[in-house]
């Protein structure tokens, strides 16, 4: 288990479950990168997040990574992820001091409820880690969709030094089985679940909404 350094600036009323699981692999994610656009149609209707949410969230992760730009230039490599306006900060720095500029860059930026400061005070990683980060992250992605009993779509995965990190909203259920999902791929590390828990019964008012989209994309 490891010790997470989370700054709340708002509350978020979902409960928060954040945990820690050491897997076996190596690895590593690139300087100042925003972590994943708003999806097209289907991804929009299954997201979990109300579609204005979601455009927060990219709004925030493309305004603090060009305010986290201008500060560090290519001194620094951070990683923003935004999910349900709670900021995942991964990657490298080159001091505390600048840990704590970043932190502080971020909680300034408009709509952010809550920022998990995962930052490591070291040398930045070589391209060949980071691709190989990437690579985990796509086959984590991949075998979240290839779990029958799962909305892919409902979790948002990070990578950093073969950390795999995953955020969303979803049931005790999910997060168990999306860890165990998660931890049998070649190049995990470790697994930390930075998730809202949510109840089967608000999953079971979500998913009427959801049920024309995936069924349509089953169906492609």
């Amino acid at each position: 288990m490891i010790a997470m350094k989370r700054i709340g600036w708002r509350r978020v009323s979902a409960s928060v479950l954040v945990a820690t699981a050491a897997v076996a692999g190596l690895s590593a994610c690139a300087p100042l990168v925003v972590g994943g656009a708003v999806g097209t149609g289907v991804l929009v209707a299954t997201d979990r997040r109300t579609a204005g949410i979601q455009l927060e969230d990219q709004s925030i992760e493309m305004r603090a990574a060009s305010r986290l730009r201008e500060a560090f230039g290519n001194r620094a490599r951070v990683s923003v992820t935004s999910y349900n306006r709670r900021v995942l900060l991964t990657g490298e720095v080159p001091s505390e001091t600048d840990r704590a500029l970043a932190v502080r860059i971020v909680s300034e930026v408009e709509n952010v409820a809550e920022i998990i400061d995962e930052l490591a005070v070291m040398s930045s990683p070589s391209l060949t880690a980071r691709s190989s980060d990437a690579l985990v992250t796509a086959r984590v992605k991949a075998a979240l969709v290839d779990a029958r009993d799962l909305s892919a779509n409902a979790f948002k995965v990070t990578t950093d030094r073969g950390t795999v990190y995953l955020m969303g909203r979803v049931t005790q259920r999910e997060a168990e089985r999306a860890t165990e999902v998660t931890r049998s791929l070649s190049g995990v590390q470790r697994v930390v679940r930075v998730l809202e828990i949510i109840s089967e019964e608000e999953l079971a008012r979500i998913q009427p909404r959801q049920a024309p989209a995936d069924t349509a994309a089953g169906q492609r």
